[in-house]
């Protein structure tokens, strides 16, 4: 049954796309060089290639050319300041100094974890941050990004949930990230690549701000972005189903499912948006995403929590739902698993099972055939393992303050990051 708290919830998530909508009109509308405002400039970080072509076209009368000079100097470079921009004329400077902007994310701290991992606090405006994490492991450097403030799925295991939801990220507070973290690696695309992967698995559900996570992809993506291989951009979804169809017509990334349950009377305790999409209508929305393309997979994560998901008869039960996946996608291991050991967090009801636990479950999916790495906790000494992310949240629901008060009466404190 769905309640009063889980419909305002879903609205609110679902409103996010009315917002994303009002966020191409932006673009467009800078594009054709009129700002939302009259006077405002563009930020050409909101801006993918087509768009800044445009923009050069129409508002700055120049040709496309020039549009890729400046992404490479933004994006591969990491410069902000027109007058630096050395192979472009004066007078184009002078109308870029005019009509545009490279406004980059506030940088509000940034902590280091003993395993590397890297943290960033990022304000987004004077009430709200979120939160970015960059993971270094073999051979790769993966990049967490956020794609809300906040979070308005309310999923029960998740640290950004209590925070509650603001609103959507534009295109130009989600490519900042990219832009902070690379600038900070190092990063040289083609050359020297310290970020070789993207997921879009931080705060907020990327489907409910679906034009411009797509829009903010497609610039990661490109050669004169930051040119990762489509594979190695991740959009993670809690199963926003209408969307997941949406995504196979108008981009091409790896997607991943935070499924986290086999079954609906589970799911919908822990994931509330089970209760508009259950799992078997998000099962068939990813047999249509992996059948779009041959040879894709679909990565389901699974979130191991002690004596709610982590039975055997949870692991039978799995495997059974991707045993399905894969017959109906016709390809062995069409479907993969992350299984992801509890992160806690301050006032949060459930535990990590312990290490015995999880490579019992684990050993159940790999003897049924299934691919089910356990993923190694990264960053929890800094609160940035997964599902620990929250930000700065100015609440337009009541659940931080529902979370806090919960804390309060446990004698427990709510300190963010």
């Amino acid at each position: 049954m769905t309640t009063q708290r889980d419909s305002i919830d879903l609205t609110l998530a679902e409103a996010g796309n009315a917002a994303a909508t009002e966020s191409a009109a932006r673009v467009a509308s800078a594009v054709a060089g009129k700002s939302a405002a009259g006077s405002e400039k563009t930020n050409l970080f909101d801006l993918d290639r087509a768009s800044l072509e445009r923009f050069f076209e129409d508002t700055l009368g120049e040709k496309k050319f020039r549009a890729h000079q400046v992404m490479k100097w933004i994006h591969h470079r990491y410069v902000t300041d027109f007058s630096e921009m050395t192979d472009l004329g004066k007078a184009l400077r002078a109308k870029l100094e005019q009509h545009a902007e490279v406004r980059v994310p506030q940088v509000i701290f940034d902590k280091a974890s003993t395993d590397g991992t890297h943290k960033w606090l990022l304000g987004m405006d004077p009430k709200n941050a979120i939160e970015a994490v960059f993971i270094p492991d073999k051979g790769r450097g993966t990049l967490c990004v956020s794609s809300q403030v906040g979070c308005a799925l309310n999923c029960q295991f998740c640290s950004t949930a209590t925070q509650g939801f603001n609103r959507n990220l534009s295109t130009a507070e989600i490519i900042g990230q990219v832009w902070v973290a690379a600038r900070h690696l190092g990063n040289v695309p083609h050359q020297q690549r310290r970020l070789t992967n993207v997921v879009m698995m931080g705060m907020g559900e990327p489907l409910a701000n679906f034009d411009n996570v797509v829009r903010a992809m497609s610039i990661m993506r490109d050669d004169l972005g930051y040119g990762l291989a489509n594979k190695r951009v991740t959009l993670s979804t809690a199963g926003m189903v209408p969307m997941i169809d949406r995504l196979g017509e108008e981009s091409d990334v790896s997607l991943a499912v935070s499924l986290h349950a086999p079954n609906d009377e589970l799911r919908s305790e822990l994931v509330p948006l089970n209760k508009k999409y259950p799992i078997e209508q998000l099962m068939d929305a990813c047999v249509r995403y992996a059948l779009r393309k041959r040879g894709t997979s679909v990565t389901f994560e699974y979130t191991l929590m002690k004596g709610v998901n982590d039975q055997p008869q949870h692991a039978r039960q799995l495997v059974r739902l991707l045993r399905q996946f894969d017959n109906a996608v016709q390809m062995k291991d069409a479907a993969k698993v992350n299984l992801i050991p509890f992160n806690p967090f301050p006032g949060t009801r459930f535990e990590r099972p312990d290490d015995a636990a999880i490579r019992s479950f684990q050993k159940l999916l790999n003897e049924a055939g299934l691919i089910a790495p356990v993923r190694r906790t990264r960053g929890d000494d800094i609160d940035a393992a997964c599902g620990q992310l929250k930000g700065q949240v100015m609440d337009r629901t009541r659940r931080q303050a529902e979370f806090r008060k919960r804390l309060a009466a446990q004698g427990l404190d709510d300190a963010a990051a």
